[in-house]
């Protein structure tokens, strides 16, 4: 009797036997009605956020005439005129130049003062001096126009840059403070106590542990306070002049009282919304990074 070779359930089949296994075929589960209903959701919600943001990018190809003529929708011959005119002069660059010197040296000054004032409070309870910077956030910043025009104008600042960084300061260094609070709460203090135990005063252990874990952090705050001061209209309008105006206040000068420039506005809008919007995703990598960072991430 010859001997018969068995092979064991399960075992793989060995080479060159001619027996192909079938191949495994994965299937997706089906979606629940829940997974549907949000996905209708979440596209309805942004047409609605998008359809403003194309009716300006529309509007600023069309002409006045176009613009104007409620049957003329999506669908027509576009033109770069409004491009061209607004461009022409040079004013549009150099309202952009003075928003971008603007916008970067506030939001620089404000994370130099905001950032080490937040590691401060959040790690030696200070929040009575926390909640007095606070008041500065909730103050109307229109009502300090005056005395600010006033005060500055004894100086000879109005007009300048200095006194358009200063006042944006104003709102961009409690916004960077209050931000960056709870993330430096939100960091585990186990670390700098090893720090300052390996011999590193406190502000040492804020420069070389704290602050580069809180780099994500204060990205996402710099971003939120550039936005700020870019979009800002009222300190610029009161507190600038024709040689440092911003864009804001050069849009503003598209609406006349006898007629409105729509087609210009338009361009000179979405060039404006070209930064904000590099801005924005700079950010967004910026706030996913801290969202996913651990305290021990090297």
């Amino acid at each position: 009797m010859s001997a018969v070779a068995t092979r064991p359930a399960g075992s793989p089949r060995p080479a060159g036997t001619g027996e192909t296994r079938p191949p495994v075929v994965l299937r997706k589960a089906p979606r629940s009605p829940w997974g549907w209903l949000r996905g209708v959701a979440i596209t309805v919600v942004s047409l609605i956020f998008a359809m403003p943001v194309v009716w300006m990018i529309a509007a600023a190809l069309k002409t006045n005439v176009q613009v104007t003529d409620p049957t003329v929708g999506l669908i027509f011959s576009p033109t770069l005129d409004n491009f061209r005119n607004i461009l022409a002069d040079g004013e549009i660059l150099r309202s952009m130049g003075n928003s971008l010197i603007v916008g970067l040296a506030s939001t620089a000054f404000s994370v130099v003062i905001a950032v080490p004032a937040a590691w401060a409070v959040g790690r030696f309870s200070m929040q009575r001096t926390g909640s007095v910077v606070l008041v500065a956030r909730i103050v109307p910043a229109v009502s300090l126009l005056v005395p600010w025009y006033y005060l500055f104008a004894q100086v000879g600042l109005v007009g300048t840059y200095t006194v358009l960084i200063l006042s944006h300061m104003f709102v961009s260094v409690p916004l960077i403070l209050w931000i960056m609070i709870g993330f430096f709460e939100g960091l585990p203090v186990e670390l700098e106590e090893a720090a300052r135990t390996d011999g590193l005063t406190a502000f040492g252990a804020f420069w070389r542990i704290a602050l580069p874990l809180a780099a994500p952090g204060t990205a996402t705050a710099s971003v939120l306070a550039f936005i700020f001061s870019w979009n800002n209209f009222m300190f610029a309008l009161i507190l600038a002049d024709e040689n440092t105006k911003t864009m804001p206040v050069t849009l503003f000068s598209f609406i006349s009282y006898a007629s409105t420039d729509w087609g210009g506005l338009m361009a000179a809008a979405a060039l404006m919304t070209v930064p904000v919007v590099l801005a924005a995703v700079f950010g967004q990598k910026y706030l996913v990074a801290g969202l996913t960072a651990g305290a021990t991430k090297g």
